[in-house]
């Protein structure tokens, strides 16, 4: 069942094609494939807020709300929801563009993670200012 006929009106942090070497025998995406795909894609806005290196601290929530099969398009959405003194939490949305004859458009997975900004000794720094 989709949930929408449209892709989200915001910018794409990423966009995947899962293998069958990311897959199981029966075509069904490892979760822990699609979760190191959203952290990389949730560190891309992290990154460009700390204006350099910055660590996973924590993921904050994860929900795989349908599966991801070989062959789908995601498109990885990445917001910044919060910042602290050198944290930055992101909000993540994937959906698949199922390529089948009709084409089907799903979120399959939500998630919110935090990522502190490092210096190069990796430890915690502060986020520089907006000005």
């Amino acid at each position: 069942m989709a949930d929408q006929s449209t892709l989200p009106e915001k910018h794409v942090a990423l966009r995947v094609v899962p293998q069958p070497s990311d897959a199981n025998v029966h075509g069904d995406v490892f979760g822990g494939w699609i979760m190191a795909q959203v952290d990389i894609a949730g560190s891309i806005p992290a990154s460009r807020r700390a204006n350099g290196r910055v660590a996973t601290v924590a993921v904050n929530s994860f929900l795989f709300k349908h599966p991801v099969f070989v062959g789908d398009l995601l498109s990885f959405y990445a917001d910044i929801v919060k910042t602290g003194n050198t944290s930055v939490t992101v909000s993540v949305e994937v959906w698949a563009q199922r390529m089948s004859l009709a084409e089907e458009l799903v979120k399959v997975t939500e998630a919110t993670l935090t990522y502190v900004a490092t210096d190069r000794d990796r430890r915690p720094r502060v986020l520089p200012s907006l000005d």
